[in-house]
């Protein structure tokens, strides 16, 4: 966890949303995840346990750092914040908390250099870093073939594209994007999935079927009102983010996994971080951190083997 910087209004104020759309419909059953006692009605479930202040510095991961990064000791983060397991506000408003952040605070323990982190909007994240505003980003950013044009990354987790609907929708498995013809796909703003949508909108034409009608979020918040609502049939994220926010909502029922991505940091095409930062996850993995992170956020089924760089996109 750690505290955000005061340029963090907006993206806070959409997280706050999103946490607070959770929060409005938790169920409140079921079984907690690691660290997480159940909730009190009302409250969305949000893991507090402390998997990274134990973490010390590896000397021959931090030798990998360029003598500039060592010299100032620290690197600047650009995090995209939206729901859990990624990254979401603690109810104080100030303090982040999601499988992204532990995972770069770890990151940083082990280099032994201060993680400096501004949050931002999902969408300008990634132009930002191609021009040098950041060394790096956060914002569960998956790695496809288009990305590594422009940018490299450092892989932690394996994710990837899934879908929600209400328990009254007549979709149990979304296996064709010809199956959402006709109906409302509700998605992120910036995304994957609103690439995917749109590279594909064609399907539905040459199966003679009315096409599916895209509607783009960038508060996390809003999209999942619109499904509760019926203002959309279906939602198309992450699919860790998808299996957390239906486990807190009533009504709502996680589909499939649609598609596997490897998720990464994010940094400019060339960047000499990279060795550097792979050298600290799989160091992390080696001392079981990894997994700590993973079990405290229920997220266990993405663990990798190993972390590389910039491996290509997963067919």
């Amino acid at each position: 966890m750690t505290t955000s910087t005061p340029r963090a209004t907006a993206p806070r104020a959409a997280a706050l949303l999103a946490t607070a759309a959770l929060a409005l419909t938790a169920c409140g059953s079921g079984a907690p995840s690691d660290g997480v006692g159940a909730p009190a009605a009302g409250t969305a479930r949000i893991p507090t346990t402390d998997v990274v202040s134990g973490v010390r510095k590896d000397p021959a991961a931090a030798k990998l750092l360029p003598a500039a990064v060592r010299a100032r000791g620290s690197l600047s983060l650009a995090a995209g914040v939206g729901t859990p397991p990624s990254a979401t506000y603690l109810p104080d408003g100030k303090t982040l908390a999601g499988q992204d952040i532990d995972f770069a605070d770890a990151v940083g323990k082990v280099l032994g250099i201060r993680i400096k982190r501004e949050v931002a909007g999902f969408e300008a994240i990634l132009p930002a870093l191609g021009s040098g505003k950041y060394d790096l980003g956060t914002g569960n950013f998956g790695v496809t073939d288009e990305r590594r044009k422009t940018l490299d990354f450092v892989t932690y987790v394996n994710d990837g594209q899934g879908f929600a609907a209400r328990k009254d929708s007549p979709l149990r498995k979304v296996t064709s994007l010809r199956q959402l013809c006709g109906l409302t796909v509700a998605t992120g703003a910036g995304t994957t999935f609103e690439t995917t949508l749109e590279e594909n909108a064609h399907l539905c034409e040459e199966a003679g079927k009315k096409p599916y009608d895209v509607k783009t979020y960038a508060e996390q918040g809003a999209l999942w009102i619109s499904l509760q609502q019926g203002r959309s049939d279906v939602v198309m994220s992450t699919i860790n983010g998808l299996r957390y926010a239906v486990g807190q909502q009533p009504g709502l029922r996680f589909l499939n996994e649609f598609k596997r991505l490897d998720v990464g940091f994010a940094f400019k095409k060339g960047t000499p971080l990279a060795p550097a930062v792979r050298a600290a996850v799989n160091r992390l993995k080696q001392d079981g951190t990894y997994d700590r992170i993973l079990k405290k956020w229920g997220t266990g089924p993405s663990a990798i083997a190993t972390s590389r760089i910039s491996p290509p996109e997963i067919k």
